[in-house]
C-alpha cells in the first residue's frame, strides 16, 4: 500500500475544503472520533465557531492496515448529550467505513441526527456499498500518514516536539 505523507499545510487546506461544504447553522455539536479525528474536528470547530465539541473514543486500527474485527467504543457521550441534536461526526478518514458507520449508528440510537465529515474517503476500501461520508475533502486509496502520527513526531534532547515532513527528512 502506497503511503502519502501529508504536511500540516495540506491538512489545513483539506480542512478548509471540508468546511466550505458545511453550514454552521446545520449543527448543534461536533463529535470528534479519537484519535485521528481530533485535529480535524478542532480545525472544523474553529472555522465554524462551533464550541460544543464531544469525543467518541473508538479503537479500530492496531497498526498500519491492521484492525480489530469491529470498532471498540472506549468512551462515548451519554444519550442526554445527543438526543435531538444535529451531530457533526468528524474523523480523519473513512477507510473501510466501519468506524464511521458504528459511530453514526450509535448517535442515531441515542436520538441524535448524525452527519459524517472526513478529510479522506477511500472508496475502493469502503465495505458499505451505497454508503459513504456525507462530506469529504479528498478521495484516495493511499495510506495517509498524518503529521500527528506518532512515527512523524520528533522529540529533541531538550524535550521540544516537532514533526518530520517525511521519513528521513
Amino acid at each position: 500500500m502506497r503511503k502519502d505523507y501529508h504536511t500540516w499545510d495540506q491538512i489545513v487546506a483539506l480542512a478548509s475544503k471540508l468546511v466550505a461544504q458545511l453550514r454552521r447553522e446545520d449543527y448543534d455539536v461536533i463529535l470528534a472520533v479519537t484519535r485521528g479525528g481530533m485535529v480535524p474536528a478542532c480545525l472544523v470547530s474553529e472555522a465554524l465557531d462551533l464550541r460544543n465539541v464531544l469525543t467518541a473514543a473508538v479503537m479500530f486500527y492496531t497498526d498500519v492496515g491492521k484492525t480489530l474485527d469491529e470498532p471498540r467504543f472506549l468512551q462515548f457521550p451519554s444519550d442526554a448529550l445527543l438526543i435531538g441534536k444535529r451531530v457533526l461526526i468528524v474523523d480523519d478518514v473513512w477507510d473501510t467505513g466501519k468506524t464511521a458507520v458504528a459511530v453514526r449508528e450509535r448517535v442515531r440510537q441515542a436520538g441524535g441526527h448524525p452527519t459524517v465529515a472526513v478529510l479522506h474517503f477511500k472508496p475502493a476500501r469502503n465495505q458499505f456499498p451505497g454508503d459513504r461520508p456525507d462530506f469529504y475533502a479528498m478521495e484516495t486509496d493511499d495510506w495517509i500518514v498524518y503529521p500527528w502520527d506518532p512515527d512523524r513526531l520528533v522529540v529533541s534532547h531538550e524535550g521540544h516536539v516537532a514533526t518530520d515532513r517525511e521519513p528521513g527528512a
